[in-house]
């Protein structure tokens, strides 16, 4: 089996391949599925990201959102912490601040910032998934410390950890390590996988 590294470097590769146009399609795809579900209706804190590096973009899922008085929240680089977020509302017309990675974040003086806690449902953005909840996602291990909170389940059940990614990058198996925080779905443009 090809090491993690050697998994996250081909998927990102065959992601940053779609054209802008067949991104949006596909996102637009994922998005109405996930629209569609029990989660999403019943949910009221929604975080999501702003997509980059050829990222799914779920921004069509926080409009709906907002459409359906939802809150919606972003995360932000944790200031002085090792590879940490903190969630910040996000609303429309809000000024954005672009961060070290170069990608979009909320003003974080702007707006409130919610524990990882109270969320319902996080949209984690990822690189490549399986069938059994695995996510590899840059390496950075920001959702997975952010969300530390989730290996004591017998505990803590919120939120919803739910991937979104284009089909193309399921695998059939993902070594997994023990920091791993497992996805309790994924919202694909083809479908949603609920983890086994």
């Amino acid at each position: 089996m090809d090491s993690r590294d050697q998994l996250r470097r081909r998927a990102r590769q065959q992601r940053q391949s779609l054209s802008p146009a067949e991104n949006a399609r596909l996102s637009s795809l994922a998005c109405s599925i996930f629209c569609n579900h029990p989660w999403f209706r019943n949910s009221h804190k929604i975080a999501a990201f702003f997509p980059s590096d050829g990222e799914i973009d779920p921004l069509l899922l926080v409009e709906r959102a907002w459409a359906m008085g939802k809150r919606c929240y972003f995360p932000v680089l944790k200031p002085g912490s090792a590879n940490a977020l903190w969630f910040h509302e996000y609303r429309p017309g809000d000024r954005l601040l672009t961060n070290r990675f170069g990608i979009n974040e909320p003003d974080p003086l702007k707006r409130t910032r919610i524990s990882p806690m109270a969320l319902d449902i996080v949209l984690t953005p990822l690189v490549c998934f399986d069938a059994s909840g695995t996510r590899l996602g840059m390496g950075g291990g920001y959702y997975d410390r952010s969300f530390s909170h989730l290996r004591r389940r017998n505990r803590w059940f919120k939120p919803k950890m739910i991937g979104i990614a284009f089909d193309s990058q399921k695998l059939n198996r993902i070594p997994s390590e023990n920091w791993d925080i497992p996805l309790d779905a994924i919202v694909s443009d083809k479908q949603m996988y609920i983890a086994d």
